[in-house]
């Protein structure tokens, strides 16, 4: 099929499914510890609203929060998707896109999200490597930058642990030696355990923390389909957070019906693991809320059966009640559709008020939402206790044009350790730095 007639069966898809259904309520409606959720709208198409991917212009930047200021600690990138800083400052930051999926885009439903996808700038081939982003005078921009590993397999997440740097690629998990202050690595990983991956892999990326003693590692991984369409039996392992014996590679299920976990961060004054999740989508553009939530070992959070606790998703069949029954309600809805995928805890002091007690999620920003949800970056304030307190806040901004064309779409957050926030632009080729204001 020629470029012209992609074309036109895209704008036949997107006009049939602007169509279907609009959005009734308001992305602050699906926000919070208690969100609304109308009933499921289910549409012959799905809402296609694609934000096409466009890039920054010349000078263009995301509008800051007042109180803080935004410049670019680094651009030029290739698909930033990820961020870590190593403790001597030294950021690191994945240039990752999807691998190669043979089965993912079978069909033409699947065809036609493979060029949805693509408009929305996930098309790239995959640079497979991570790059190291230094900046020597501590002025807020990156100097140089060297590349840090190269040839892995999708990289997503990393974490050190004393002098062992773990990088999780979307199939395997891989421990590298790290020597303080190196700004390459250059020895092959040596496989701690392998990840589902395989032909399908619908949600390819993996991320991975450590626990404070080093000892156990937790990696996200999530769901092959979007509520199972593909075969239960494609959902192994999947869904979930795994916990990881760093030492033997041994692993467990740590928590389950978690449709796409990607980011991770341990709450500071609690001691808890949370997560960032995207739920599922093509039941209308109210639902289903992408959530933040503490993570209880053994908990499931209804995936694919029922969402936000035990509403009961019809499409999935066999149905299971005895599931549903089991399912916890996530702590804090961040709206329908933003695709929210990063998660860092504040540092105190390194923002102004309202920024300095929470977390900062990174929200990628919708396909199936009538009008567009996303493409900023929120912070829900958490109070003394570790639990969320409050509506979220708007940090950064500016990310779609008056046309609602996107000239950047942020992934990962990141603390600097020097006062500053980084957010990773996987369309703008950025990171963005977001600081006090002077």
């Amino acid at each position: 099929m020629n470029g012209s007639a992609i074309t036109k069966v895209l704008l036949l898809v997107a006009s049939l499914a602007g169509c279907a259904e609009t959005a009734q309520l308001q992305v602050s409606d699906g926000s919070g510890p208690t969100p609304r959720l109308p009933a499921p709208n289910n549409t012959l198409i799905p809402t296609v609203n694609i934000a096409p991917a466009v890039g920054w212009p010349q000078g263009a930047k995301p509008k800051a929060a007042p109180g803080t200021q935004v410049t670019a600690f680094a651009s030029g990138l290739d698909h930033p998707r990820w961020l870590y800083v190593l403790p001597n400052g030294d950021v690191l930051v994945a240039e990752t896109n999807a691998p190669a999926r043979p089965d993912e885009g079978k069909g033409i439903r699947g065809w036609v999200m493979g060029k949805v996808m693509q408009r929305a700038g996930a098309g790239v081939p995959s640079a497979n490597r991570i790059t190291l982003l230094r900046d020597a005078d501590h002025d807020g921009v990156a100097e140089t930058r060297s590349t840090f590993i190269e040839g892995l397999h999708s990289p997503f997440g990393m974490a050190l642990v004393g002098n062992d740097f773990y990088v999780a690629d979307t199939d395997k998990l891989l421990r590298f030696r790290y020597v303080p202050g190196a700004t390459r690595i250059r020895e092959a990983g040596t496989p701690v355990t392998d990840l589902p991956g395989g032909p399908l892999n619908h949600h390819w990326t993996k991320n991975v923390v450590a626990s404070a003693d080093g000892k156990k590692l937790y990696v996200t991984v999530g769901s092959n389909s979007n509520v199972g369409e593909n075969g239960l039996d494609q959902e192994q392992g999947r869904a979930a957070i795994w916990e990881v014996d760093a030492a033997s590679g041994a692993h467990r299920v740590f928590a389950s019906g978690l449709r796409n976990p990607n980011g991770l961060a341990w709450e500071p004054r609690s001691g808890a693991l949370w997560t960032a999740v995207n739920e599922r989508d093509e039941i209308g553009s109210d639902l289903v809320p992408d959530y933040i939530t503490s993570v209880k070992e053994g908990g499931f959070y209804g995936w694919p059966y029922s969402y936000y606790g035990q509403h009961v998703d019809q499409r999935v069949q066999p149905q299971n009640p005895q599931k549903v029954a089991q399912a916890l309600v996530p702590d804090y809805a961040v709206g329908p559709h933003t695709a929210s995928l990063g998660l860092a805890f504040a540092e105190p002091g390194a923002l102004p008020a309202p920024f300095d007690h929470g977390a900062f999620v990174g929200q990628h920003g919708s396909w199936n939402r009538k009008p567009h949800s996303g493409y900023k970056v929120i912070f829900v304030p958490f109070d003394s206790s570790g639990k969320p307190s409050g509506q979220p806040v708007d940090l950064l901004t500016g990310f779609l044009d008056s046309d609602a064309k996107a000239m950047g779409r942020p992934v990962g957050v990141a603390n600097d350790r020097r006062g500053g926030v980084l957010v990773a632009d996987d369309v703008g080729n950025v990171v963005w730095r977001v600081s006090k204001a002077p």
